[in-house]
């Protein structure tokens, strides 16, 4: 039979065909990846412990009483702090609002505290800069000194942001202010730091804190990421809505982020950004590996991505390590891709043992990438001549800190499984690929899938890497490349 029959099961490699089945699951029930055959040990006993073990009790205490006013002029900061630090003195309990519009810069929630924001109140961040206190922070994965964000969880245990209303962060002067700064750092030669340089406004920053929950209420609009859990681990992120594309362009506008941190359950969230949807880091380059926390132990399941960078990303902040992410019951509508590892050769770091299962995705670029040199413009810093001797700002010595030997700056990815995907309109099917025959990507595996795109894709510079139950319809009638591949198996019926 001809290879280039319709129809045809393509055979590649003469590695015996993997066994197993696999089952539909729920928010309870873990799908099984019993399809693997190989050496890894598939260990999900750590899935029970993810998540905030703690949800705030006690009284309730109207910011309305200590001065908060709904007219969606009045800057009612002061009074809402008030509010909060008076529930966390009296041991704990709930700040609620009348209906209305309270705007407000910076607000510190405490321990003991849930700030709920009901049905019918909007939270309307300040627009001046000069309303956001700098702290030193990690951002991007360097740390430096950076605005705080609107709503800041900080240093504190047992707290939370709830309710069914708003938090309108009006990120479109920052978004502005960071076009206009790119153009001109561009021509500078300073791609690499205008993002460091343009300190934009967080949407909900968590940091070094424990058993907090995010629940319910609607994000929109934020001048930077949308939430970022650093440093933290027993959260929860529950069905939030987080829109940031309405009004503009928002660069950079993350949705979720989960930062060197661990035990982290996302799910029920909704996601329009304009940059990952739900992204995993861990610090980059010489810093990130100073720092050196991995993120570990997160579930995400039960979302659903619209347009963005990717439904689930890892990297490129990759150099404390990505590990043990299970991903499944999602969905993804417009986004870039439906699973991306991202990194660069002075990252550092492995990413390894990430499961995603029951995907349903329409409208994407890819399927799949993984990329360890994934965007050289802005990976790599080089100070441009004309800035040689002088004084430059400490964040930027910090971005031009070599990673030596150079060696321990190269990424690793293994041990990475996706299964049971059904995806229409869809650009490309797959795109992998390693450094070369010394940096390989190694123990992927891809399982049960439909695929209809428009062209298959690559899979170049792997170590043992297997497709097994794979329906692939390309419109350009093509088959995916395979290049340098080392015990590689693709049972795939070209449609």
């Amino acid at each position: 039979m001809s290879l280039d029959f319709k129809g045809l099961i393509v055979w590649i490699a003469a590695i015996a065909t993997l066994t197993g089945c696999t089952t539909q699951s729920s928010a309870e029930q873990i799908p099984s990846f019993s399809w693997i055959e190989s050496d890894h040990k598939v260990d999900f006993s750590w899935v029970k412990d993810v998540g905030a073990k703690q949800f705030p009790e006690g009284n309730v205490f109207k910011a309305n009483s200590f001065g908060a006013v709904n007219d969606s002029t009045h800057l009612s900061t002061k009074a809402i702090q008030e509010a909060i630090d008076a529930c966390h003195e009296a041991g704990g309990g709930t700040v609620s609002f009348d209906p209305g519009y309270y705007v407000t810069g910076a607000l510190f929630i405490k321990e003991g505290v849930n700030l709920e924001i009901s049905e019918g109140a909007t939270l309307l961040a300040s627009t001046d800069i000069d309303d956001y206190p700098e702290f030193k922070s990690r951002v991007a994965g360097i740390e430096m000194m950076w605005p705080s964000a609107v709503l800041n969880v900080m240093d504190t245990k047992n707290a939370a942001i709830s309710g069914k209303g708003q938090i309108d962060c009006r990120g479109k002067v920052f978004w502005d202010k960071y076009w206009e700064m790119r153009k001109e750092y561009e021509t500078e030669g300073l791609r690499w730091i205008v993002d460091y340089d343009c300190k934009r406004v967080r949407g909900i920053l968590i940091s070094n804190s424990s058993n907090v929950s995010l629940k319910d209420f609607t994000l929109m609009r934020t001048g930077f990421w949308g939430i970022q859990v650093l440093y933290s681990q027993y959260c929860t992120v529950d069905g939030l809505k987080i829109d940031n594309n309405i009004g503009g362009h928002g660069p950079s506008t993350d949705g979720i982020d989960i930062d060197s941190s661990s035990y982290i359950l996302v799910e029920n969230c909704t996601i329009d950004c304009n940059d990952d949807n739900i992204c995993l880091k861990a610090g980059r380059d010489a810093d990130g590996l100073r720092v050196n926390r991995p993120t570990e132990y997160v579930v995400i399941r039960n979302c659903v991505a619209h347009k963005g960078g990717g439904l689930m990303t890892c990297g490129s902040e990759t150099s404390g390590g990505i590990r043990n992410i299970l991903a499944y019951n999602l969905k993804a509508y417009g986004t870039s891709t439906a699973m991306r590892l991202k990194s660069a050769m002075n990252r550092g770091g492995v990413i390894e043992n990430i499961y995603m299962s029951n995907v349903i995705a329409d409208d994407v670029k890819n399927l799949l990438v993984a990329d360890l040199n994934w965007h050289p413009t802005y990976s790599y810093s080089k100070l441009p001549e004309k800035y040689i001797g002088q004084k430059i700002p400490e964040h930027w010595q910090v971005m031009l800190t070599p990673v030596e030997p150079k060696e321990k700056g190269y990424p690793h990815f293994k041990n990475v499984y996706m299964a049971n995907v059904t995806a229409t309109n869809v650009d490309q099917f797959i795109s992998t690929s390693g450094k070369d025959e010394t940096l390989q990507l190694e123990n992927f595996g891809l399982y049960n899938m439909d695929i209809e795109a428009q062209k298959a894709g690559k899979i170049v510079f792997t170590e043992n890497f297997t497709l097994k139950d794979i329906r692939l319809k390309t419109t350009e009638n093509d088959q995916v490349e395979l290049t340098n591949n080392s015990q590689l198996t693709a049972q795939i019926l070209y449609k």
